[in-house]
């Protein structure tokens, strides 16, 4: 397998950008400057450009002809629809999932819950995103449907800054893993239309759920 410093450094870089992105360094709304993208990642502005329109390609940032790059917001329609898709894919993901995981992947998905756990209890919100974000991504691939995987990872990916900022909203993380628990339940028992049921309303955001998210987002935002 390749690793990461064998690759070109216009992906090195994106993927360190993405990283940034996605752990909320860059937020929403944010203007990237090419010379302090420059000083933060040790490169020249060529491989800079190059990783910008890589990311740009993915919808994590967008390029506007002379006002250079910046992190796009999502207007709270389109957002809501996007979370719509997402948990529609999300909730096919999850009744494959029962009816196909295999034993091997019943264990990583535990492990992966019981990470959640740890960090849970340590308050750990930024590792519990990246556990929550790899514990999402084992159901995917517990669908052995290699077509909805792709189309699922895609969209989560264009996602993350908003999902991350999820569980900034009062409570979110203690709710986020008693859904896990009863989304694996179901999987492991094999209920596909509970465990559909369940993915579907753990990540679809409406109602009460909606408002609190967009508030968090609108705190966060940097100002113009």
């Amino acid at each position: 397998m390749t690793s990461i410093a064998e690759l070109p450094l216009s992906i090195q870089i994106s993927k360190k950008l993405e990283d940034d992105i996605i752990y909320g360094f860059f937020l929403p709304g944010t203007k990237l400057d090419e010379q302090e993208l420059c000083d933060r990642y040790g490169a020249s502005r060529t491989p800079i450009r190059e990783a910008l329109k890589l990311l740009a390609a993915e919808g994590l940032v967008e390029i506007r002809p002379r006002r250079g790059a910046i992190i796009p917001t999502i207007n709270p329609l389109t957002l809501c629809e996007m979370f719509e898709v997402m948990a529609e894919l999300e909730a096919m993901c999850g009744r494959l999932a029962a009816r196909r995981i295999q034993p091997e992947e019943k264990q990583e998905l535990q492990r992966l819950h019981l990470l959640c756990q740890d960090y849970l209890k340590q308050n750990d919100s930024e590792n519990y995103y990246e556990a929550n974000r790899l514990f999402h991504f084992a159901i995917y691939q517990a669908s052995h449907n290699a077509f909805l995987i792709e189309q699922a990872s895609t969209l989560h990916k264009r996602l993350h800054p908003y999902r991350r900022l999820q569980l900034r909203v009062n409570n979110r993380m203690n709710n986020s893993f008693s859904e896990h628990n009863a989304i694996l339940d179901a999987i492991f028992a094999g209920d596909e239309q509970q465990a559909e049921d369940l993915l579907k309303a753990h990540v679809v955001i409406q109602g009460q759920k909606f408002t609190d998210f967009i508030s968090t987002i609108e705190s966060i935002q940097p100002k113009s």
